[in-house]
């Protein structure tokens, strides 16, 4: 009797000269790479690909609206995307930690302080705080002109760890993993 289906019978399967044969676990693998092996193969690339051009990075804190969030490697974010950079050390955090922030600063731009806060070409962009939320104090970051190769980089929230503080202070340019995409 003739079957409609392509595969084999559960008998043609394990049957060999009216016996029943039971293929040994090798037998049954190496069949399943010859037929699976281009799938394999095809699923690492994809991987590899996208490892060496993507990322994750998550945010623990409350200070972007956001938590996870698509790294684009060496792609070099515009003022105000999200950017995504290796913390320099110091501080609570060891030193190759990514950070997520926005890109607020560029080279040129002019950062000022008084009794207001921080201002960025004459904006209003946050007001230090003494002392972190771990009682730790917390050193103003730097003004003037922002330096070639240095940017500015912050968050909305009062507690963000931003440029407003010494120990982040202008990012620096081979600090930065590339250009974050919120994902949620």
């Amino acid at each position: 009797m003739r079957t409609l289906f392509l595969h084999r019978s559960w008998r043609d399967r394990f049957a060999s000269n009216g016996r029943l044969r039971l293929r040994t676990f090798a037998e049954r693998s190496v069949e399943h790479l010859k037929h699976w092996a281009f799938v394999y193969v095809a699923i690492a690339a994809i991987a590899l690909w996208f490892h060496a051009h993507y990322g994750f990075g998550l945010n623990a804190s409350p200070s972007l609206p956001h938590r996870l969030y698509l790294i684009h490697k060496g792609e070099m974010p515009s003022r105000g995307d999200f950017v995504a950079f290796r913390w320099a050390g110091g501080g609570p955090y060891p030193a190759g930690v990514t950070f997520i922030k926005v890109l607020a600063g560029m080279p040129g731009d002019e950062v000022t302080r008084d009794a207001q806060g921080f201002h960025l070409n004459g904006i209003p962009v946050g007001v230090p705080k003494p002392v972190s939320l771990r009682g730790q104090p917390l050193e103003p970051g730097p003004t003037g002109r922002i330096p070639e190769g240095r940017y500015y980089v912050q968050a909305g929230h009062p507690d963000s760890l931003d440029s407003r503080y010494q120990l982040t202070g202008w990012i620096h340019a081979s600090q930065i993993i590339g250009r974050a995409d919120a994902l949620f």
